[in-house]
């Protein structure tokens, strides 16, 4: 029989998890014949019930695996610890709030153990329940990166998919600790089938993506797959010397004019203002990436866990 581990990241989810785990035992309960099943849930250092809704679980089934993290270190944290210490041959990610429907589970396993397929992975269809603010934020930053990066990412494409054990290891390769997976999962490769997939509503429990997280996650996604803002600094300076070349004319000719008045000052602040707004931007740029190249060269660990109930794990 071949194994699968689906992995779950939890954060302050204590209002939809039992209502999840029903879901997915009565979903997997028909392919158990052919597969065996390990709910892997990553406690995101929740400070509702969730961890002891889980140990519940994990009191009632042995299927049940756990991994607790000593504080909040976000999803990407939780996604790479449930890879990392997943030991199955197939592995999948399925958010906590059944916005990801448990039903794809049965295709999705199909996709790779019969047809072939390296990768199944979840597609919406549409972004009913999400705020337009968000919807547009999220379709301009796609178009962006897609433009500048060397790698194209499906705007459409969700964390909910199953993975083949090659390309688990393939992606737990990777070394660094600010991680983009979406930007991950495409890079690495490998064949892929998608699934149409039509956004749900949240069983339960309110959105943990504020604007300034999606806003931060924005940025590592373009920081860590293209280095094309490194070349603004060029681009802006072969503006600005252009700009200053027609300023320069143009106020020459203003002056030679016996009739024309230019007031010569105007002129010279809004150059040192532009040139001001370039070398800004410039360094705010450059310091996007240093800050990037400061926070790998510490080499901190992505995650620390608390507790699990995985034993060759060490806390």
């Amino acid at each position: 029989m071949k194994s699968v581990t689906l992995i779950i990241p939890c954060f302050n989810e204590a209002d939809v998890l039992t209502l999840l785990f029903k879901e997915i035992v009565k979903m997997t309960a028909p392919l158990r014949e052919k597969y065996t099943f390990k709910l892997l849930f990553v406690n995101d250092g929740s400070s509702d019930a969730t961890l002891d809704i889980i140990k519940s679980f994990a009191q009632r089934s042995e299927m049940v695996k756990y991994i607790s993290f000593s504080r909040n270190f976000g999803k990407e944290a939780a996604m790479l610890a449930g890879m990392r210490y997943a030991d199955t041959d197939y592995v999948g990610i399925i958010d906590a709030d059944l916005q990801h429907s448990p039903d794809l589970i049965p295709e999705m396993l199909h996709a790779v153990d019969e047809e072939g397929y390296d990768v199944a992975a979840a597609c919406r269809t549409d972004r009913e329940g999400e705020s337009r603010l968000k919807s547009f934020l999220s379709g301009t930053f796609y178009k962006v990166i897609n433009r500048i990066s060397e790698i194209t990412i499906n705007d459409n494409a969700q964390d909910f998919r199953i993975m083949k054990r090659k390309v688990v290891d393939a992606i737990v390769s990777m070394p660094e600790s600010i991680r983009f997976s979406k930007g991950i999962f495409t890079w690495v490769g490998f064949r892929i089938k998608w699934f149409p997939h039509e956004n749900r509503e949240r069983a339960a429990g309110e959105t943990k993506w504020s604007v300034k997280k999606l806003a931060k996650y924005a940025i590592d996604g373009i920081l860590g797959f293209t280095s094309s803002p490194l070349r603004l600094p060029l681009y802006f300076g072969i503006l600005s010397c252009l700009a200053a070349v027609v300023l320069g004319i143009y106020g020459f000719v203003r002056v030679c004019m016996p009739t024309a008045e230019f007031p010569m000052y105007a002129l010279l602040l809004g150059a040192i203002l532009f040139m001001s707004g370039i070398i800004l931007c410039c360094l705010g740029i450059l310091g996007e990436y240093l800050a990037r190249v400061y926070t790998e060269s510490k080499r901190r660990p992505s995650f620390v866990i608390s507790e699990t109930n995985i034993k060759n794990i060490k806390e």
